[in-house]
């Protein structure tokens, strides 16, 4: 990784304090070294946030944490379980705002858990078969909030299950919100903390191009990297993704191709299926003339319904089709089974909870 701390933003909780953040604190309030250590271990470690739990740590330091602001940024308002057992966790923060995170159990194996979470309050990028995006940003997540959905899975989770993969697919664009993602990426990698592998935690993004560049430059190409494509021409794609009207597929390709990938490493490309908009033969044709020589794999996704849209999946058969298409010309190609649908936890199915329709095709 080539992002060293003194180039992340400041922290804006303590939470999002890194190992020699802490250090430098504690040793502020003239204690030794080894206490910062100490307070970052409970927390990315041992998930404990409370300051009178942290029993290795004298009184006064507690007393000097509690004082700090030290607790959970984010709360679980309400949990709801899908019959294959995807959890969908409603979290509210103190300013009254809420977000989702959505827990998937791998399908053959439930006691590993992929957990997809949120980046900004709402979305600006106006995707219009993403329900996110209904009422547009209400603001940008801090680093803590983003950092604390994790250990909340986690905890929920308990000792027997665990995440072992974090993909940046919830509500918002992360790349949007970069600064707060780049900290939360390095504490949720950290070695101290959760440790997760770089190659286990995915940031998804509609196509800000400059940001795929500088994601790339950061983090030496070492976080996967997912693109939201969903139309292979130009005036498709900027009908149904407003951003491709700034970031057009030739600059959008030519960044992938700029980006760092080992020789194993390929881009994943999410393609959302939609009947009789983007699913035709000329389509599946299209996409492997566009992405020719990127190294990636292909996640078809069969449009999970939304209130803000009447747009539509095509048929079973019809995705079958269009993936024989894509494998025959010599593309990876992965059609995604949906998950928690039956608890709106489903791909683009994440959203507040109340907002007014809009027109599926602005």
């Amino acid at each position: 990784m080539k992002l060293s701390p003194d180039r992340l933003i400041p922290p804006s909780h303590p939470i999002a304090r890194l190992p020699s953040e802490w250090v430098a604190r504690v040793s502020e309030w003239g204690e030794p070294a080894y206490r910062g250590k100490q307070i970052f271990d409970w927390i990315h470690r041992q998930g404990v946030l409370d300051p009178d739990e942290m029993s290795n740590l004298p009184k006064s330091l507690r007393a000097r944490l509690h004082e700090e602001g030290m607790g959970w940024p984010v709360e679980i308002v309400s949990s709801h379980e899908a019959a294959d057992r995807t959890r969908k966790l409603l979290l509210g923060m103190p300013d009254g705002e809420r977000v989702e995170t959505v827990l998937i159990p791998q399908l053959n194996d439930d006691s590993v858990v992929t957990q997809c979470i949120s980046s900004q309050v709402g979305c600006a990028m106006g995707c219009v078969f993403c329900a996110s995006g209904v009422a547009g940003l209400k603001r940008q997540m801090s680093d803590g909030e983003i950092v604390a959905q994790v250990l909340l899975g986690r905890r929920e989770l308990g000792p027997d299950r665990r995440v072992r993969n974090v993909v940046f697919m919830g509500m918002g664009e992360p790349l949007h919100n970069y600064d707060a993602v780049a900290r939360a990426l390095v504490l949720l990698t950290h070695p101290d903390g959760l440790d997760l592998s770089k190659r286990r935690v995915t940031v998804s993004t509609s196509g800000l191009v400059k940001q795929i560049d500088q994601l790339g430059r950061d983090f030496n190409g070492q976080v996967q990297l997912a693109i939201s494509l969903h139309a292979v021409r130009d005036a498709a794609r900027s009908k149904i993704m407003p951003v491709n009207r700034k970031h057009g597929l030739g600059e959008l390709t030519e960044a992938l191709r700029r980006y760092p990938l080992s020789k194993r490493q390929r881009i994943t490309i999410e393609y959302t299926l939609i009947q009789g908009l983007n699913d035709s033969p000329r389509d599946a044709r299209e996409m492997v003339d566009l992405l020719k020589g990127i190294p990636v794999k292909v996640n078809l996704i069969p449009m999970n319904p939304i209130s803000a849209s009447d747009l539509r999946a095509p048929d079973q058969s019809h995705v079958l089709r269009f993936q024989e298409e894509l494998t025959r010309r010599g593309l990876s190609v992965f059609v995604r089974k949906t998950r928690g649908d039956d608890v709106a936890a489903a791909c683009g199915q994440l959203a507040f909870h109340g907002e007014s329709r809009r027109s599926p095709r602005a």
